[in-house]
């Protein structure tokens, strides 16, 4: 759904679905992906013109809408969708009178609507393909207001797993529990895996060596925030500059600076020059905290204990390993 500002220099964007993929080898030794699913399904509350337009247009006929606010001309609104409603004749999603001055929520914060896929603007026509996409690269997302960087990659398809299976993200209100809580969610998996996750893991890490040509993999993090609670990164359609590097690396056309985390970008290969953003905001998003990571590492052998011999012993050497380099490093 992203709106590439980089269109006019040939990254152009189409939307293959939603948060599902099916992922199998092929025959030519790379992954391919096929969506399973025929619309989408999204959090209204948050969703505007602005911080997804794309969306927008998708869901302007033909959708569903569940636990919103209702205008009287029978139309939908929720938080964050401009311009804010009248003061009267409006019903919340229990179906009280609501007006803005009600003190309490139109929309339910886990409130969603669903469209079908043909109706976003820049669906791509392989949506439905059987033979599914290739896969060149996986993007692990994490939730992070601190510690994790915006991007760096993984060393190898196992450092890679082993960067999916530590997610931890700060939890909202689409996800069970108290908002803002640090709460580990391999693969952001932990919801759906019908089976023990150590063998999930495992499984991982068997893909990747039947594969001849497996994807990169990279671990990015668009909510990094300053010691003020403001956003770093500008986020929206400037993260197409991240994916560019991303896709450059994975063309091997893209320099990458060694990091104990792994292999990052400098602000320039992201376009500094035409960002907003200052030194020290540079060195927040791009910089690896010694003295964080070395906190929040060994708190990952908790998580990691859950699942005793099952766990993969590559997992636990990817740890030693990371823990060596931030020991190393000065």
């Amino acid at each position: 759904m992203l709106v590439s500002p980089l269109e006019h220099k040939g990254y152009k964007v189409r939307t293959i679905g939603d948060d599902i993929a099916w992922l199998r080898p092929g025959p030519d030794g790379r992954l391919y992906a096929v969506n399973p699913e025929a619309g989408f399904f999204g959090v209204a509350p948050g969703t505007s013109p602005t911080t997804n337009p794309q969306m927008m247009r998708t869901i302007d006929r033909n959708t569903i809408f569940t636990n919103v606010g209702l205008l009287p001309d029978k139309t939908v609104w929720w938080e964050g969708l401009e311009p804010p409603p009248r003061a009267d004749g409006m019903v919340d999603w229990q179906g009280r009178p609501w007006s803005p001055a009600s003190g309490t929520k139109a929309a339910h914060p886990n409130s969603r609507f669903t469209a079908p896929i043909r109706q976003c603007p820049v669906f791509s026509p392989t949506w439905d393909d059987p033979a599914g996409v290739p896969i060149s690269a996986i993007l692990f997302g994490a939730r992070r207001s601190a510690v994790a960087p915006l991007i760096y990659e993984a060393r190898s398809w196992q450092h890679g797993v082993y960067l999916g299976a530590t997610l931890a993200s700060e939890t909202t209100a689409a996800a069970t529990g108290a908002v803002g809580v640090l709460r580990r969610d391999p693969m952001a998996m932990l919801p759906f895996c019908g089976y023990n996750m150590a063998d999930y893991f495992g499984h991982w890490l068997e893909l990747g060596r039947r594969l001849a040509h497996p994807p990169r993999i990279f671990r990015v993090n668009w909510f990094r925030k300053d010691a003020q609670g403001r956003d770093l990164w500008p986020g929206f359609g400037e993260n197409i500059r991240v994916i560019r590097w991303a896709i450059e690396r994975c063309r091997g056309r893209a320099a990458a600076v060694e990091s104990p985390l792994g292999l990052m970008p400098t602000p320039e290969a992201l376009g500094a020059d035409s960002l907003p953003i200052s030194s020290e905001g540079w060195s927040a998003l791009l910089g690896v905290d010694r003295a964080e990571w070395l906190v929040s590492v060994p708190r990952q052998s908790e998580f990691f204990d859950r699942f005793g011999d099952r766990l993969p012993d590559a997992l636990r050497q990817e740890q030693r390993e990371l823990l060596e380099r931030l020991r190393r490093a000065e």
